[in-house]
């Protein structure tokens, strides 16, 4: 059997899976870093576009700092970028100068891997990407290929997608990247073998979410097929809507006789470090998921159902739930297709929610699903049902939309900001409110250090702190007696 690597995606995407993208500052992921370049991975899902707003927005912490201080923590181990499209931050298209400037100063920041996917698979968007990174140095670049199940997405599609990527000099190897956990056993057996035909020896990963229980089963027969790497999370960050769990991935993988070469008792701290600091900062852990045959069918992540359930209820629609759900694959349907990761789900769903509740269908469509149409966010897989898109751009809100212009060019952004600031508070003055930066800018530098085993010592005293009248305080337990007076 051949040696199979190990991607951990725990800090971005198990993240963003199962803590919104809010549960780890800096200093958490700074605190076991030098422990996680230890233990072997292939690479790091570290950060995205979306992760660096987020890191301002919600810590108040500068994510290109971020990137610095992890890639000091981290020198052996590659820093991945995950982008989708020309963006950066915000869902607006922006100018191919800007994006090249983002790559600059991502690669400049300690970024080595970059995953190029393109939501719809539209091509020459992806390479034109692809060629931007490798311009700005960009060691390993990863071709996505977005699994999706539809009329039109079957082996031949994905084979072709990867041939294309494959004849481009500026991508490296690609990935199978199965957002909604939808990769059955017995369709890897078909789709990987028919990649693998089309690509020759350039290297091919897999990353699939554990939404309905099957990514762990997958992934074991994807080994067999000549899968190199596979993307993993550890400890409470794994299974649930996450990836699969990479103690229990490695023992599974060795079992059938494939080699992973990583240094267990490193990964064993890794996992133990994240469900303590689970454990103290009242995080949810994934737990293994049963199987959901009707996923399948309406591929509507967990989270997203159940926003549509609490909106149906705020209205008094609740026992219209199932009709909203069957509206859901019609409307993907007539709208090409798109594959259900962001922003396409909310897309779909709105506009299904729209058409159950309001007088006739497609009566009520929102901007965003009018950009859809237009093409902002890409070409439609398949052609969009003429009678939807006539009715979509008939409307005067559609000609509205026509008019929004091209992105704006690099030199006139710049236009409208201070001259001397860095490139890096540039780029997020671009995309982001300038109050949420100026709070980044005016906070304090993150603390390095963080040990969860302390966290419920502190929120004692952080309370207490609160309450003057405190003059006096002892805590004590075994082998431990702390007093505090003032």
């Amino acid at each position: 059997m051949a040696e199979v690597k190990i991607l951990d995606a725990s800090i971005r995407d198990g993240n963003q899976s199962l803590w919104g993208a809010t549960g780890l500052s800096t200093r958490q992921i700074l605190e076991i870093a030098p422990v996680m370049n230890r233990v072997g991975f292939h690479a790091l899902d570290f950060t995205s576009s979306t992760a660096m707003g987020v890191a301002v927005r919600t810590f108040r912490e500068d994510p290109w700092e971020r990137i610095r201080l992890a890639r000091a923590a981290m020198p052996d181990t590659r820093l991945q970028l995950i982008g989708t499209g020309l963006r950066f931050i915000s869902w607006e298209s922006q100018h191919p100068d800007f994006m090249q400037l983002v790559y600059d100063r991502l690669v400049a920041n300690g970024v080595t891997r970059f995953m190029v996917l393109e939501p719809t698979h539209d091509m020459p968007q992806a390479l034109a990407s692809a060629r931007m990174i490798r311009k700005a140095g960009g060691e390993e670049i990863v071709g996505a290929l977005t699994y999706t199940i539809s009329a039109v997405h079957d082996d031949d599609f994905y084979a072709d997608l990867a041939a294309q990527f494959a004849a481009s000099p500026d991508i490296d190897r690609l990935y199978v990247k199965d957002p909604s956990g939808l990769l059955l056993p017995e369709r890897a057996r078909t789709l990987i073998p028919a990649i693998k035909a089309r690509i020759g020896a350039m290297p091919l990963e897999l990353h699939s979410h554990c939404t309905i229980g099957l990514a762990p089963l997958t992934y074991t027969i994807a080994a067999e097929l000549g899968i190199e790497v596979m993307h993993v999370c550890c400890g409470p960050l794994a299974n649930g809507s996450s990836l699969p769990n990479a103690v229990r991935l490695v023992a599974n993988l060795r079992e059938l006789g494939h080699r992973v070469d990583i240094d267990d008792r490193a990964l064993a701290r890794v996992a133990d470090y994240f469900t303590r600091l689970a454990k103290a900062e009242g995080l949810p852990a994934g737990v293994p998921q049963d199987y959901d045959a009707s996923f399948l069918r309406h591929q509507i992540a967990g989270g997203i159902m159940t926003t549509t359930r609490r909106q149906l209820a705020e209205v008094k629609l609740e026992h219209r739930f199932d009709e909203v759900v069957a509206e859901i694959g019609r409307v993907r349907a007539e709208l090409g297709h798109p594959i259900m990761v962001t922003p396409f789900p909310q897309i779909v769903v709105s506009q299904a929610l729209y058409n159950v509740i309001g007088t006739e269908r497609y009566s009520n469509v929102a901007d965003q699903t009018i950009r859809y149409v237009l093409g902002r966010f890409g070409r439609p897989t398949k052609p969009i049902d003429p009678d939807i898109l006539d009715r979509i751009l008939s409307r005067p809100r559609a000609r509205e939309l026509m008019n929004e212009g091209e992105p704006m060019s690099l030199a006139d952004m710049r236009k409208r900001f201070a001259k001397g600031i860095s490139d890096d508070e540039f780029l997020l003055r671009a995309t982001m409110p300038a109050e949420e930066v100026d709070a980044m800018l005016a906070a304090r530098p993150p603390r390095r250090h963080y040990n969860p085993d302390l966290r419920p010592v502190l929120k004692l005293l952080d309370e207490l702190n609160k309450r003057p009248a405190v003059s006096d305080l002892i805590v004590e337990k075994p082998d431990f007696h702390l007093q505090l007076r003032a």
